[in-house]
């Protein structure tokens, strides 16, 4: 028999190699190479015989949608496209402290309160903390069945007596170790095979199954990018552990759309869904205060409405500072740059903060015109309207263009009291009277934003504007 030699792999990115090396040359991570002792080769040829022949079938059969669990949780349910399909797994990711284990354990006792079987099975925590978690949140009495265990034979073993629950909840997967790898628990080939053979398992006996992932520094769920692969949604929990606002994202569903998210307020009482977050993301906000503009963003299937502060101050220093909180710093520069060679308004010379309110972090291009106008409005100290709101993709030539869903980002607007909007030219006019009951008024040209403001106004030397 030929002999065993050990290899190093790289627990960031994946990568085999046959040396130890301080630096993964495919990922570019440092001190990511752990000593890993593979298993046996399979045999080279499969044989004659050995396989038995799969059917197929046409393309254009008919199958029934999957059956839907709900979750309690209007907000969860929501990101994975309506509730919970049995037979699933879905990793979720997050910050520590973020309030995963929290928002599982009461989607759990919302389960099982309607009758379902859940099972929650932490590796980081002994039973009596989960416990205390459960008091806290008023889940006592739930009749959710706890466990603290981390050896994968163990658990399987549990889950495959008696009769299967409706959801399981591991938490979390870098805890839970194989026992016949000789690897620690959170390297590639713990994660790979637990995180195979616990979605082989929930197929097989068709319960819900959740895996709860840290995250790195970078945001990213630890491991290979293979543990995404393995799964059927990948759930990101986003917001400041500081901040009341939680942020529930799908950048993966095979049951769903992958661009849904659902919003959450951290209460004394645990994470509390809200249904309307335009509305709570605009309740502390002040009119006529130069520098705020409230954008009609559009998160998923779900139109929101949110403030983007900005403020343009003289630079104290040589080189001015660019803070963005919530938005790409490589797109407000971008930006600055539109305006200064298109419109003539220099504003490199400045200092540029720029906040998005309420913790939320905007993706989407269309919230260029609505920064946009919460800059010239801070340097020209000109308020935007306070029943306007504000949605456009500006190019490199100025151009403001069309974005997607003009009707619902419009719609949602009227709804909360706004009655003027600053919209694209070539966006498509809406057919159910929305415009009626709010005025659009639509630009081509940045050049078109600078004028409203006032035609000639430009910061001076040390960044203040004449009055």
């Amino acid at each position: 028999m030929a002999k065993i030699t050990a290899r190093y792999v790289c627990q960031e990115c994946g990568a085999a190699t046959s040396r130890w090396a301080g630096r993964c040359d495919s990922c570019g991570a440092w001190n990511s190479i752990v000593e890993e002792a593979p298993r046996e080769s399979p045999p080279k040829g499969l044989g004659a015989g050995k396989g038995k022949r799969i059917e197929l079938v046409p393309l254009d059969g008919a199958a029934e949608p999957p059956a839907r669990r709900l979750a309690g949780i209007p907000e969860l349910d929501r990101v994975c496209g309506g509730g919970l399909v049995p037979a699933s797994a879905l990793l979720i990711g997050g910050d520590p402290g973020i309030g995963k284990s929290t928002l599982l354990l009461q989607a759990a006792a919302g389960i099982a309160a309607a009758g379902d079987a859940c099972v929650y099975i932490s590796g980081e925590e002994a039973v009596e903390q989960v416990r205390l978690r459960a008091r806290r949140l008023g889940l006592a009495a739930s009749p959710v069945l706890l466990a603290s265990a981390t050896n994968l034979r163990d658990i399987v073993a549990s889950l495959e007596s008696g009769t299967a629950p409706a959801v399981a909840v591991i938490d979390s997967i870098q805890t839970i170790y194989l026992d016949t790898l000789d690897s620690a628990p959170g390297t590639v080939a713990q994660l790979r095979a637990c995180t195979a053979e616990l979605v082989r398992l929930a197929k097989r006996r068709g319960f819900t199954l959740f895996l709860v992932g840290h995250v790195t520094k970078e945001g990213q769920i630890a491991g290979p990018r293979v543990i995404e692969h393995m799964v059927d949604a990948v759930l990101y929990f986003e917001g400041e552990r500081g901040h009341r606002f939680r942020i529930l994202r799908a950048v993966k569903n095979r049951f769903g759309p992958t661009d849904e998210i659902g919003v959450f307020a951290m209460t004394d009482a645990g994470l509390i869904g809200v249904p309307n977050p335009s509305a709570l993301f605009l309740a502390e906000r002040r009119g006529n205060v130069a520098g705020a503009c409230v954008f009609a963003g559009v998160e998923g299937t779900r139109p929101m409405l949110m403030e983007i502060q900005a403020l343009v101050a003289p630079a104290t220093a040589g080189t001015p500072r660019r803070a963005v909180v919530g938005w790409d710093v490589g797109r407000l520069a971008m930006l600055l740059a539109v305006l200064d060679a298109r419109c003539g308004l220099a504003l490199g010379g400045n200092d540029v903060y720029l906040n998005v309110a309420g913790g939320v972090r905007i993706g989407e291009p269309a919230a260029d015109l609505a920064v946009a106008a919460a800059l010239v409005s801070s340097a020209m100290g000109v308020p935007v309207a306070a029943d306007m709101v504000v949605f456009g993709e500006i190019g490199l030539s100025g151009e403001v263009r069309a974005v997607g869903q003009d009707e619902a980002r419009l719609k949602e607007a009227a709804k909360l009291g706004f009655a003027r909007a600053l919209a694209p030219a070539g966006a498509r006019a809406a057919r159910d009277g929305t415009e009626a009951a709010i005025a659009a008024r639509r630009i081509g040209h940045v050049q078109d934003l600078v004028d409203m403001f006032g035609r000639g106004a430009e910061p001076s030397v040390s960044g203040r504007v004449p009055r």
